[in-house]
């Protein structure tokens, strides 16, 4: 298994508006030769607007103009690499018929889920993507050679 410049990477959630948006994101930033895609298995309205907070406070800075996609407008595009985030959408993923060499799954709880007052929320979203972050660039390190 081996990463090459323009790889083509599709990252699956359930809504596309949490932990497949920061998954996208992170992978663009550690290497721009990649084409990296995320989309969902039952897309929320918009991405949620503490993801695009959170990864504004490390310096990546998500579109709110960009909306959260349905994994079907992806059925036709072949991928190198399929990797899951969420156990819903890694129970759901043989939905996904498209062409994939590598199928992969890195579970990260769902911060959308996060109760309390905004702070605790943040911290909840703050948590996710610091282990996103780690996970992915790990992954990006080892197989990229």
């Amino acid at each position: 298994m081996a990463l090459f410049a323009s790889s083509k990477i599709l990252i699956l959630c359930t809504g596309n508006s949490c932990r497949s948006q920061m998954a996208e994101a992170f992978l663009k930033s550690f290497d721009n030769t990649l084409q990296v895609f995320s989309a969902g298995t039952e897309p929320a309205n918009q991405i949620n607007p503490f993801t695009i907070k959170v990864m504004a406070e490390v310096g990546i800075h998500i579109d709110n103009t960009i909306r959260p996609k349905h994994v079907n407008l992806f059925l036709n595009d072949a991928f190198d690499y399929l990797i899951t985030v969420c156990d819903d959408a890694k129970e759901s993923c043989p939905v996904f018929y498209g062409q994939v060499t590598y199928r992969l799954h890195f579970g990260f709880e769902d911060p959308a889920n996060a109760k309390g007052n905004e702070e605790d929320i943040l911290n909840s979203f703050r948590k996710v993507r610091d282990e996103i972050k780690t996970v992915f660039f790990k992954w990006y390190l080892e197989i990229k050679n």
